[in-house]
């Protein structure tokens, strides 16, 4: 297992938002050159309770201290209730209308074009040998959580072991989610980096938002990549990853941190259950967050940075910032000049086994 916890050297691998994922065999990072740079935002009080009603003009987002434009905003849901002001008196208020950069197809237009993309989320499932205990009682939670979902257009359902196993693909069918997650049997060891890899590279090419939420019960023990390619890649694709550990994975300090670390960097969370009943909790805190998450986007301004772009987001009142922001922390650009030509359908990237 991978214990260099985001100081080892990383596999070659190159993203082009708008191009899809492309191989590259001799670079020792994953890479990635941005058109569109998408971001999802929960903003919470001190108490953790989420901020609804905010407006694109109470967001400010620097990439490198330099100031973006916002081209793009959605509300995670239509209508929200705002945490208690000072006074106490909850506020409500009705998610703006979403803007959007002239002709740009993937963004909602405000003379009626396409509509929001809407959110995106992939369930990874542990069926390795570490599930033998309590396989149904894991697949009920999953199956709980698929039913919850508000707010969310498409769901995928993938599941794992030695080898990555796309059984639902994303689909607006809960139903046929459902009856993927019954289907799952457990199997071999376990290799969560390799298969949550693959599971980006399908999230990658994705508009709007996208989260990836990883069930495991136990620590990688079959991956030939590094858990920094993981966190790397979900940064520079805007895509959120959401753990929830077990208690077998509990047992093991390097899992515990590189999981914690993980989430941290994309804008997700980790959680750690010890019971049955602290998996559904889990579950039930995702499904808020992703309910509640704001989606922003823009065009990054001129920057001579090539490498490694560091961005921040406040709220521009003075007065909103108590409230708690959380999101992606950047990502890393590659040099058009650069760019692979793009990989021949069937091909994966190296070193990662071929999904089944």
């Amino acid at each position: 297992m991978f214990r260099n916890l985001f100081t080892g050297t990383s596999l070659g691998l190159l993203v082009l938002l708008h191009g899809g994922l492309r191989a590259q065999e001799d670079s020792s990072r994953i890479r990635v050159n941005v058109v569109l740079v998408q971001l999802s935002v929960a903003v919470t009080d001190g108490k953790g309770n989420y901020i609804g009603g905010l407006k694109p003009s109470d967001f400010v987002v620097t990439e490198d201290k330099i100031p973006e434009k916002l081209a793009g905003f959605e509300e995670g849901v239509t209508t929200l209730t705002r945490a208690a002001d000072d006074t106490g008196v909850p506020m409500s208020a009705t998610a703006p209308p979403p803007i959007s950069a002239p002709g740009d197809p993937a963004l909602p237009s405000a003379t009626g074009g396409p509509q929001p993309a809407g959110a995106s989320v992939f369930i990874l499932f542990d069926s390795s040998n570490y599930m033998y205990r309590g396989f149904v009682f894991a697949q009920d939670a999953i199956a709980d959580f698929i039913r919850s979902l508000e707010g969310v257009s498409k769901v995928a359902f993938y599941s794992y072991s030695r080898n990555l196993s796309k059984i639902t693909p994303l689909t607006a069918d809960r139903s046929a989610v459902i009856r993927g997650v019954r289907s799952t049997v457990a199997g071999d060891d376990e290799a969560l980096y390799n298969s949550l890899l693959l599971t980006l590279k399908d999230a990658a090419p994705l508009h709007g938002r996208k989260a990836i939420v990883v069930f495991s019960n136990g620590p990688d023990n079959a991956s030939m990549v590094p858990p920094e390619d993981v966190a790397e890649l979900a940064q520079s694709t805007g895509t959120i990853i959401y753990m929830i550990s077990t208690r077998e994975a509990l047992n093991d300090e390097a899992s515990t941190t590189v999981f914690e670390r993980i989430s941290k960097a994309t804008g997700g969370k980790a959680y750690f259950s010890k019971s049955w009943k602290d998996e559904k909790m889990a579950f039930e805190s995702i499904r808020e967050d992703l309910a509640h998450l704001y989606s922003l986007s823009y065009y990054p301004a001129p920057n001579p940075n090539q490498g490694w772009r560091t961005i921040t987001v406040k709220l521009a009142d003075k007065s909103m910032q108590k409230y708690k922001i959380r999101t992606r922390e950047g990502y890393r650009l590659q040099q058009t000049s650069q760019v692979a030509p793009i990989a021949p359908p069937g091909r994966e990237w190296p070193g990662v086994p071929t999904p089944q």
